[in-house]
């Protein structure tokens, strides 16, 4: 695929704010033409027939059909029209978007279907739209711009709808009870119910709970995150995880954003970032 040539692409999110991020985040990067937006599953499905699109930014969490009914919705036409007999249309490439299932995330990451970690950053959108084209690159070099049944891309979303409806204990890595965290010169084992909050500063990630703090020998949040249980710690903003067990309260901020005070000794105040708010209303009815 020329490098010049843009990529057509959808974005389908139930939030406003999330598809006008992404938007203005694909101006930066360039080489993506966005011809159309959705709000659920069921324009999803619409859309991509009508436009047949190169790339669809998918979210996860949707009214009607979810991103993964969405798939198994693609998937699904062109088998019958392979049995009838007709030629399938060409599946785009797809690009979860997602705001907490750590769970899913991982998924997508083994079976080579990229995602999008909300709040979206720009490093990482720019990673995922390079992805994409080197895919299509191959794709028109073995004589078709998408993806035909039987295709590579057609056996990762298979593959990723048969990981995803597998019983949730059987296709996660059980996480420690414990968690490692260095204060001054000693090396301390906490219970992860102990901890309130985690943050990372300049690459450094800090861990709060209400006795003490110390620091994680992690790199990332990320990576945090994969010792931790998903049902208890949320990523709240891009630089907090917090316990949802230890909110002491949540605090309505201007323009419709929170902040959650949580039960900490200096009882921290934590932004909650635009992408998460809906979240947010989930847990706690709000």
């Amino acid at each position: 695929m020329p490098a010049f040539m843009p990529i057509s692409a959808l974005i389908i999110d139930d939030e406003q704010l999330a598809r006008d991020e992404l938007t203005y985040l694909l101006g930066l990067v360039g080489g993506v033409d966005v011809v159309a937006q959705g709000t659920n599953g069921i324009e999803a499905v619409d859309l991509i027939e009508e436009h047949r699109p190169d790339l669809v930014f998918l979210d996860v969490q949707m009214p009607g059909l979810d991103g993964f009914a969405v798939i198994q919705r693609l998937v699904d036409r062109n088998r019958k029209k392979a049995s009838a007999g007709k030629e399938a249309e060409p599946l785009p490439q797809i690009v979860f978007a997602t705001a907490y299932d750590q769970y899913a995330v991982r998924a997508f990451d083994v079976n080579a279907v990229d995602y999008l970690l909300k709040p979206f950053d720009r490093t990482r959108v720019e990673q995922a739209v390079e992805r994409v084209r080197g895919r299509m690159t191959v794709g028109v070099a073995n004589g078709g711009a998408g993806a035909v049944p039987d295709s590579p891309i057609e056996s990762q979303l298979d593959a990723l709808l048969r990981l995803l409806n597998r019983p949730q204990g059987a296709s996660r890595t059980p996480q420690p009870a414990k968690l490692i965290v260095q204060a001054q010169s000693r090396l301390l084992l906490i219970d992860q119910a102990e901890i309130c909050y985690a943050a990372i500063d300049e690459g450094v990630i800090r861990v709060v709970t209400q006795n003490f703090e110390g620091h994680s020998k992690c790199r990332t949040l990320e990576e945090l995150l994969e010792l931790l249980e998903p049902a208890v710690f949320w990523r709240a903003h891009r630089g907090f995880v917090v316990n949802i067990n230890h909110i002491r309260e949540v605090v309505p901020w201007f323009k419709s954003s929170y902040q959650l005070r949580m039960n900490d000794k200096k009882q921290t105040e934590i932004p909650v970032s635009r992408a998460q708010t809906k979240r947010l209303r989930e847990l706690f009815n709000l």
